[in-house]
């Protein structure tokens, strides 16, 4: 153990120019994608409008759907991947379960849940109200999840965590079925959102919850160093005086903010915050506070990737992003499930 913890402080001290040059190479790709993002849909737009609409705006048609449509979509893209991804590298350092994600852990099914109680009953849909139920609820699951797993034999284990996040998700999934089944207007109100969606957000909607995400952001950057500790063992992060009990509700605050903003913005969306997280320890093996930022912006390219994706294979209509998410993440899962099992 304590060879271990000396390796990854030398880890730590060690250059990391190949690491900045890598984050600069993804903000690339990412703008990239963003210009791919704004040109691209029912009807492609040549690159040359999209830059006319921010230099000369003329109020055409073409620049309206820019400016209004396009541009406010692709932004919301950029934070909820970013937010998901953060918050799925945030749970797995944490928790030391390669398994962990918003999605996989009930987290997401939480807080949608909470959105469609809050529709039932108040028959409201505006931002503020998504908002404040989703972090509720967000945070009441988490919480409930950890409890549930530690009463398991050995105590809040990868595996008992993972078993009580998927029975949880399958009684919550049940309940928001139930509601929607016995209101057709709820159903109307939320079914498209519900299946992970970034259709119809405006510039409002980006403006209110990004405060929440950035804030969720701030936080997460800030424990890079100590979730690095943490994901060597509890007691280790004890033994180098970390206080883990602080680490670990700090934490949860940054996970409720990201993934309750998420799913307010565009519904439940699965799979970014477990895929994203391994594919950057390819590159960058234990350092959380690379690998956090890393999967911001891998996360952000890759939701932007999924949308366009949703929106040109069937145009001119177009599939919930939640479902190319799925696509790929559903069967990652499984090979990582099938490879931790083998382990």
């Amino acid at each position: 153990m304590i060879k271990a913890t000396t390796l990854s402080s030398r880890e730590l001290k060690k250059p990391q120019i190949s690491a900045l040059f890598g984050l600069v190479l993804g903000l690339c790709m990412l703008v990239i994608c963003l210009l791919f993002s704004v040109t691209l849909g029912a009807a492609d737009i040549p690159l040359g409008r999209v830059l006319t609409s921010f230099i000369a705006f003329d109020g055409s048609y073409d620049h309206l759907v820019i400016q209004t449509v396009r541009l406010p979509r692709s932004l919301i893209a950029i934070l909820v991947g970013s937010a998901l991804a953060v918050s799925g590298a945030l749970m797995q350092g944490l928790t030391r379960n390669p398994l962990a994600d918003p999605g996989i852990l009930g987290i997401e099914s939480g807080a949608a849940l909470f959105v469609v109680v809050a529709t039932f009953i108040f028959g409201s849909s505006s931002v503020g109200v998504y908002a404040f139920v989703a972090f509720l609820g967000a945070g009441v699951t988490a919480v409930l999840v950890y409890i549930l797993g530690s009463l398991g034999r050995g105590g809040a284990t990868p595996l008992n965590l993972t078993v009580a996040g998927a029975a949880l998700t399958a009684l919550i999934s049940s309940l928001t079925t139930g509601i929607l089944i016995v209101s057709q207007q709820t159903l109307e109100q939320v079914r498209f959102w519900l299946a992970g969606s970034l259709s119809g957000r405006d510039f409002n909607l980006f403006l209110q919850l990004l405060p929440f995400v950035g804030m969720g952001l701030v936080v997460a950057f800030a424990l890079g160093r100590q979730i690095t500790t943490m994901s060597l063992g509890e007691d280790v992060a004890r033994g180098l005086g970390q206080k883990t009990a602080s680490i670990k509700i700090i934490t949860a605050i940054s996970v409720v903010l990201l993934a309750g903003s998420s799913v307010a913005l565009a519904g439940p969306i699965g799979f970014i915050g477990l895929v994203v997280p391994h594919i950057v320890r390819f590159y960058i093996k234990a350092d959380y506070r690379w690998i956090l930022p890393y999967c911001a912006i891998l996360g952000a390219i890759l939701l932007l990737v999924a949308d366009i994706a949703a929106r040109i294979l069937l145009k001119p209509q177009e599939l919930p992003v939640g479902v190319m998410t799925a696509i790929v993440g559903a069967p990652f899962f499984v090979y990582l499930a099938k490879s931790k099992v083998k382990k």
